[in-house]
């Protein structure tokens, strides 16, 4: 057996750790400054341990980071890394830079269970959970770590589906004595698990975004099986439990689809189920998947989508399609990795 990471632990659980091999407790502060502020790789390197602490965490743990099997680089600078996973199945991430920005999509999950029709991952099935620190690792193995500026969880799997890592994750992240990322820039997307979304509001000050795609019960549920167990009416209803009036935002994300979903009744019907909420709509072209009925709306057609929202009172943008010449929609690269594996 490997011996278990530091990489994705909390300063609770480090402290916990560092009481139980006999060390001083501050060191667990040590611990969390190195692996989440610092460019190492071996617990050696934590050079304020005495070396009899880095001897007795060497003997136990390793830092617990796994660099990128793969690496896809876009002509518009956009990268999509692949890992593998403690499981040896496979996870990616996509690196998206632009201007002053630069934002790391991570990945949840090893597939994903929800079955949405529009979805690579999906198709791949669930294949299992990343921990903490398989989360925390997609960005902190990549060289541009130290220069992330955003994170958004938009990658593989369903965040609220794996909520206790993600939470930890998010902790990590955020905190002082770890990455001290602003929550403001960073975005949980869901396909609206609400019981666990309710956790989320209540324990994270992170944006939220919640994957809508058509506001009419029937489609949806043709397009998304949560809509059987969480409507989109029930999950739009609490979030307007909470306060999204300052710097924190919900947004709504929207993959247009030609004749599906892009017509003026969705207009009408969307007005109406987000009226009088501080939002966003976030319009996404749709990356074409194999063995998919669904194409994507035209340009023509999203811009018009986009005004129509507009003059309805809905502040509403059109995503910038990244990464198109390297597969960077989610599940492609590490499908195709599958399907190479069982050749």
């Amino acid at each position: 057996m490997p011996k278990p990471p530091l990489l994705g632990l909390t300063l609770s659980q480090l402290t916990d750790l560092v009481l139980v091999e006999g060390l001083p407790k501050f060191t667990a502060k040590q611990i969390a400054h190195w692996l989440y502020k610092k460019d190492i790789e071996s617990i050696d390197q934590m050079t304020n341990l005495s070396l009899d602490a880095r001897r007795k965490l060497s003997e136990k743990y390793r830092i617990g980071l796994v660099k990128p099997k793969k690496v896809a680089a876009s002509v518009d600078g956009t990268k999509k890394y692949l890992f593998t996973t403690e499981s040896l199945k496979f996870v990616e991430a996509a690196y998206i830079p632009d201007a002053d920005r630069a934002t790391l999509c991570v990945s949840s999950q090893v597939g994903c269970k929800m079955g949405c029709l529009f979805c690579m991952t999906g198709k791949q099935g669930f294949q299992g959970n990343l921990s903490a620190g398989e989360i925390v690792n997609q960005l902190r193995s990549i060289p541009e770590w130290q220069g992330i500026t955003n994170i958004v969880y938009m990658g593989m799997g369903e965040p609220f589906d794996n909520l206790d890592n993600v939470l930890a994750s998010l902790e990590i992240l955020t905190s002082d004595w770890g990455m001290a990322m602003s929550p403001r820039r960073i975005t949980v997307s869901t396909i609206g698990v609400k019981p666990a979304m309710i956790t989320f509001l209540e324990h994270s000050q992170c944006h939220l975004a919640v994957s809508l795609h058509t506001p009419f019960d029937d489609e949806r549920r043709a397009l998304m099986p949560i809509q059987n167990v969480y409507p989109i009416q029930e999950v739009v209803d609490e979030i307007r439990n909470y306060d999204f009036s300052g710097q924190r935002r919900v947004s709504f994300e929207y993959i247009m689809f030609d004749g599906v979903n892009d017509t003026p009744r969705h207009v009408k019907e969307l007005t109406r189920l987000l009226s009088n909420l501080n939002c966003r709509v976030n319009l996404i072209r749709f990356h074409p998947i194999p063995d998919s009925p669904l194409r994507g709306s035209s340009d023509e057609k999203i811009l018009a989508f986009r005004d129509a929202l507009t003059a309805k009172g809905l502040f509403t943008t059109i995503r910038a399609s990244r990464g198109e010449d390297i597969q960077a929609a989610c599940g492609l690269l590490s499908t195709k990795e599958l399907l190479n594996q069982k050749k």
